[in-house]
């Protein structure tokens, strides 16, 4: 598959096969992928969660802030949930830059190659640090960067075209399918020498 193809078809998923589960050694193989990326000064500094059980995945479900844009909507229904999570840890305190950063790698390497395994990731930003932290067992000296929800998807996904609005909102269409406008090429790459 050309590299291109696989970032495209790596888009946001939010919905997920509940039902069959992941393959055993998944969260694992994610992580392992993760490990080996570029990291600020080579430092390693990051530290992984990983849920997947049926109640770890219940428990860190009402964490999450789901989909922003879609007002209507407050997340998976039953059957369509993630079955498991990553939640991405940082040291407390003065590399709150740098893990960030670094949270973003894993997670964009995290995304690509569950992708590359029909496994879907949602990659939040907004959620309930306190939740995770009781339901994971988090220690105090890490704090909660960035959360990943997992599953084998089912949300149809697609690239468009920005509209002539400018406007980056993403829709879903009566069947479902997922919309993800994106700006043309030329009106990123502004610079050419």
């Amino acid at each position: 598959m050309d590299f291109l193809e696989l970032v495209t078809g790596a888009r946001t998923c939010r919905r997920f096969r509940e039902a069959e589960g992941m393959p055993a050694g998944t969260l694992e193989w994610l992580v392992e992928c993760a490990r080996v990326t570029p990291c600020a000064g080579n430092a390693q500094a990051l530290r992984f969660a990983a849920a997947e059980s049926p109640e770890a995945c219940a428990a860190v479900f009402p964490a999450l802030k789901w989909a922003g844009m879609l007002t209507d909507w407050n997340g998976p229904e039953a059957g369509e949930r993630p079955t498991g999570y990553l939640v991405i840890l940082g040291e407390a305190g003065t590399r709150a830059k740098l893990n960030a950063i670094d949270a973003g790698i894993a997670a964009q390497t995290i995304q690509l190659a569950a992708s590359s395994r029909d496994v879907g990731c949602c990659i939040f930003l907004s959620f309930d640090p306190r939740v995770l932290r009781g339901v994971l067992g988090i220690p105090e000296t890490l704090e909660p960067v960035l959360v990943l929800a997992l599953g084998l998807q089912k949300e149809v996904r697609r690239v468009e075209p920005m509209g002539p609005d400018g406007s980056v909102r993403y829709w879903r269409d009566a069947q479902g399918v997922h919309h993800v406008p994106k700006r043309a090429l030329d009106d990123l790459l502004i610079i050419r020498k």
